[in-house]
């Protein structure tokens, strides 16, 4: 068999976080009733004019800052035409000809190499409704909720040759969509979506194959799948000396294959030509000033601010930036009780071990900072021993408890009283006289076995360190 190379390319669209739709006033909330979050503009009735929406731009140019891109400072809207039962208007608003960012690139690694992927292009454009299959009675419904939701697309050049390096470049993209506050990127609600354009050739080829897309994928797992399934797809038709056709396909995760949807089309098929209703968009040198001076710290250089700043291995640093949620806990939390390698251990071990448990993932996170600084005081006070601390974290985890009226109201501080723990330690000693033998012979393990008893006598309320100092003595 020839030796094949894939070529990769993605068309991301991002649904802005803007609590308004991108030409009129309705909500973007996600869910709701089908069909309520809609008006006269966004359903498209004869006789209503858009207004576009300042933030929609606002939030585009942040992306393309961020992502090393040109702002094209005088862009304007265009109409893709098509008919489609989601799109009431039977056309889209977007932008073909002056796209408002050009000329990016994203730095991702894959196994120790880097290498940029450039973007071609972030246009802003609406959204379209969805379409509800129903099969119990064989029809399909239609919910124009989604419609006019604003979005940015951005277009990937052909950079990408292994699903590897388009799951790090889509990691990478969303953390710094979600550090900038311009989109929550929850793949599950649709808020970030990828179509693939993949196409095979020999190694060494100076052209590309013909590319096929797979549209609206939402799962980075699936996405992996994909490109695989579409890769064999293509090396085995080539293989057998047919064809690769030009056409959309469809993903179906269930049946791990891919089913020809339509043939693609190219731009002249949708007829584009500039939107009458909207004004040209002038971006001027104080406004792009402005919106650059709101750049949050992203991803990266907060990693290194971490490890200096904070002393926390670079472990720890990837780890916790890897979320923009667990970030802001960590920092908000060590602003409260100035420990950060602490800090860094309770988001590490026991709130990574409960979002696994519970399936959860970071932004999901309800507990508050205040109440981590409070567990993490009344450890470092040894009010409570850690195995105490972290049954209370669950609660704190799973409730948002205030720790220090949780241990107060169940009684679980810290039994500190020497002579009672001393008087128990003896009773342990005198019930287990083999463990003492035991220690006596130079089997130092013992110990641990009576330490255990007392904790289990004292309900988990005792201080190892001070069971270990009066173990010893008395033994």
């Amino acid at each position: 068999m020839k030796n094949y190379e894939t070529v990769i390319g993605l068309e991301v669209h991002v649904e802005l976080a803007t609590k308004s739709k991108i030409f009129c006033g309705c909500t973007t909330e996600f869910g709701g009733a089908p069909n309520t979050h809609v008006c006269p503009v966004c359903t498209g009735m004869p006789g209503t004019l858009p207004v576009l929406n300042k933030k929609v731009v606002e939030y585009a140019i942040a992306a393309g800052l961020a992502t090393g891109c040109t702002i094209t400072q005088k862009c304007k809207f265009d109409r893709k035409n098509y008919f489609y039962p989601d799109l009431p208007k039977a056309y889209q608003v977007s932008q073909l000809y002056l796209p408002i960012c050009r000329d990016g690139g994203i730095e991702i690694e894959v196994d120790g190499v880097k290498k940029v992927i450039g973007i071609h292009e972030i246009h802003m454009e609406e959204d379209a409704g969805k379409l509800v299959h129903d099969p119990w009675d064989d029809c399909t419904l239609v919910d124009y909720n989604r419609c006019g939701v604003p979005l940015v697309e951005i277009v990937s050049d052909p950079d990408m040759r292994s699903a590897d390096e388009v799951i790090a470049y889509l990691e990478k993209l969303k953390l710094i969509l979600q550090y900038l506050g311009v989109s929550d990127c929850k793949m599950q609600e649709g808020s970030l979506r990828a179509d693939i354009n993949l196409s095979i050739r020999e190694v060494g080829a100076p052209e590309f194959g013909t590319r096929t897309e797979m549209k609206n994928m939402n799962s980075f797992k699936a996405i992996a799948r994909a490109i695989e399934g579409e890769r064999k797809r293509q090396i085995e038709l080539l293989e057998y000396g047919k064809k690769v056709v030009q056409e959309t396909r469809r993903w179906d995760d269930n049946k791990d294959t891919s089913f020809a949807m339509r043939s693609k089309e190219d731009a002249q098929d949708y007829r584009y030509f500039p939107e009458p209703d909207l004004v040209p968009i002038e971006i001027g040198d104080d406004w792009l000033e402005e919106i650059k001076n709101r750049e949050p710290e992203l991803r990266d250089a907060k990693m290194l601010r971490y490890e200096t700043e904070y002393d926390i291995p670079e472990y720890d640093a990837v780890i916790i930036t890897g979320s923009k949620k667990l970030a802001d806990i960590f920092e908000a939390t060590v602003a409260i009780c100035n420990k950060p390698k602490e800090v860094s251990n309770w988001l590490m071990v026991e709130t990574m071990r409960l979002l696994k448990e519970h399936e959860m993932e970071p932004e999901e996170i309800k507990f508050a900072p205040e109440n981590l600084a409070k567990l993490i005081g009344l450890v470092d006070t040894k009010a409570i021993n850690r195995t105490v601390a972290k049954e209370v974290f669950e609660k704190v985890f799973a409730e948002n408890i205030d720790p220090e009226q949780y241990v107060e109201a169940n009684g679980l501080k810290t039994v500190n009283d020497e002579g009672a723990l001393r008087t128990t330690i003896e009773g342990i000693i005198a019930a287990n006289p083999q463990s003492v033998e035991d220690y006596h012979n130079g089997k130092e393990k013992a110990i641990g076995f009576l330490v255990g008893q007392t904790m289990k006598a004292m309900k988990g309320k005792a201080d190892p360190g001070m069971i270990n100092q009066i173990l010893k003595e008395l033994l």
